[in-house]
């Protein structure tokens, strides 16, 4: 095991920055402004474009495409279903956030047809993860009541089966491919109680698959600056409410040095 940041992550943090992908995100009502906001603050730029009208012709321009299903509605579905195809037939990196999958037999159904379209990372919470890999039912709504150290081996044999990445978020951030894993610390206890951070790490896990085509890496560049950004805006701040400010000042302030500072544990 190695306890460091390598040299692909402040690369792909400054790529962000010098590139301002082009991030479609399909989300729910309560996190478009903050994800829309933290795309902003890493130098992103944030599109929202949901309607199935315009959905998928507009996956097709995009940088890369953020899938979130939060709230649900046939709609919606129809949209979300129509840039995952989209994204998937030209190639365009596309992640996929299962809210509260394990909650409701609707929210299953969209899951398994989003994931025919093949996403480039499955980003979801321990609860999710284990719901998807073990077609258990469970969770919290949209909270885990599971530890990302009790899925370990559930995404290990989930991104194997989907060929794909997937990372498992919480107090300390798992990423894996099925053979390489990766575990993020950092973060702040005030995280979980400000709205839809969840949802916006997928929105920057999609920025990062934008300009680093190894989505493990670019997973594990989007867990670096959320939880190296959390951890400062915690330090100075009174409470959820300063800290949620707080965030997008320190994700705006990332740097090379500030980067290196994250512990990250690889096997």
């Amino acid at each position: 095991m190695s306890s460091t940041v390598t040299s692909a992550t402040p690369s792909i943090v400054a790529a962000v920055r010098a590139q301002s992908p082009l991030v479609q995100y399909l989300t729910n009502y309560v996190s478009m402004d903050v994800a829309a906001n933290v795309l902003n603050a890493v130098g992103a730029s944030p599109a929202m474009v949901h309607d199935p009208h315009e959905s998928g012709e507009f996956a097709r321009i995009a940088s890369a495409v953020g899938v979130n299903i939060g709230t649900p509605s046939p709609s919606w579905v129809d949209g979300m279903i129509e840039a995952a195809r989209a994204a998937h037939e030209v190639g365009t990196p596309w992640v996929l956030d299962p809210v509260a999958v394990g909650a409701t037999a609707y929210r299953r159904e969209i899951v398994a047809q989003l994931l025919e379209h093949r996403p480039t990372v499955v980003r979801g919470n321990a609860s999710e993860i284990l719901a998807i890999a073990t077609s258990q039912t469970g969770g919290r709504g949209v909270d885990s009541d599971a530890a990302s150290s009790d899925a370990v081996d559930a995404a290990r044999g989930l991104a194997r089966d989907l060929a794909t990445v997937v990372v498992v978020t919480g107090v300390e951030d798992v990423v894996t491919d099925g053979s390489r894993t990766a575990v993020v610390h950092g973060g702040h206890a005030w995280m979980p109680m400000v709205t839809a951070l969840g949802c916006s790490a997928t929105a920057l896990v999609a920025a990062c698959c934008a300009v680093e085509p190894d989505a493990l890496e670019a997973s594990v560049a989007a867990m670096v600056m959320l939880a190296v950004a959390g951890e400062r805006a915690g330090e100075r701040s009174a409470g959820p409410g300063s800290f949620r400010v707080a965030l997008l000042d320190e994700l705006a302030a990332l740097d090379d040095v500030r980067v290196a500072s994250a512990r990250v544990v690889r096997s």
